[in-house]
């Protein structure tokens, strides 16, 4: 039996080590409580930062011995809902738009220090270069050739809702409400469009930037608010000066390198 299996083995059957066997297993390399211990840091991240912010958070953790950065991807409305579920584990929302950040300082599920915005982003429209799709601009949407567009839920879904901002910037909404095909990410309109399971859709500028061949962007839309990501600490967090510490780190400098690689607008 190896030395580790046997500290497990005594361990399990709550035996009591005399100091000198104590002694000895850690000379032998038996991992002491002290350095075996792990803290553990969960964000809460919108799934189109999901690459860039584990870089991000990997070099964090690497300046702190014993922390672990745990990402938890998916579209903000639902890791807000997720967090106001109980015992929630999230210590950081990372990558909420303006609104949502508004809602989780309603409902008190965010911590008192104010959203810090770290990045930003831009609205594209793109089209499968598979298809022969004839548009050339947001208002080509409009034409009766075309039946499916791909975008997010406008509802809970933040490039959904910057889309319908776009296209009711053009008073266009009335044309083309029917062919939408509402989704649940942008992930998802992307994965349409490359499949050309659809004829456009609205995904971020980062987004399509990584996109490959299989699509092409047309236009790079204007919104009315601005793509901005933000972070916030958990209210429920345990570990609130390690939260405000990482949101902190969003703004560095190593990580506005690692948001201008990503294809993100820094601000």
């Amino acid at each position: 039996m190896q030395t580790s299996e046997l500290v497990f083995s005594l361990s399990r059957r709550r035996c009591w080590l005399a100091p000198s066997l104590a002694l000895g297993l850690a000379a032998l390399g038996a991992p002491s409580p002290a350095t075996a211990q792990v803290t553990t840091l969960t964000v809460a991240v919108d799934l189109s930062l999901a690459g860039p912010m584990d870089e991000v958070a990997r070099a964090f953790a690497a300046r702190r011995a014993g922390l672990r950065v745990a990402l938890v991807p998916g579209e903000p409305g639902a890791l807000l809902a997720q967090m106001a579920q109980p015992g929630s584990t999230i210590d950081v929302l990372a990558g909420a738009d303006a609104e949502t950040a508004a809602y989780g300082r309603q409902r008190r599920l965010l911590g008192p220090a104010p959203d810090l915005v770290f990045a930003g982003n831009t609205l594209v429209l793109m089209v499968p270069v598979a298809l022969a799709v004839p548009v050339q601009r947001l208002a080509d949407l409009a034409r009766p050739e075309l039946a499916r567009i791909a975008i997010g839920r406008v509802n809970t879904v933040a490039v959904g809702r910057y889309a319908r901002e776009a296209i009711n910037a053009q008073r266009l909404w009335p044309l083309v409400q029917r062919k939408l095909v509402q989704v649940g990410s942008a992930a998802e309109v992307l994965a349409l469009v490359k499949a050309a399971e659809v004829e456009a859709g609205f995904v971020y500028g980062s987004d399509a930037a990584a996109a490959g061949a299989a699509v092409r962007v047309v236009e790079t839309l204007a919104t009315t608010t601005p793509l901005r990501y933000s972070a916030a600490t958990a209210a429920a967090s345990r570990q609130a000066a390690l939260a405000e510490a990482f949101v902190a780190h969003l703004r560095s400098e190593a990580a506005r390198e690692v948001w201008r690689r990503a294809g993100l607008v820094l601000v």
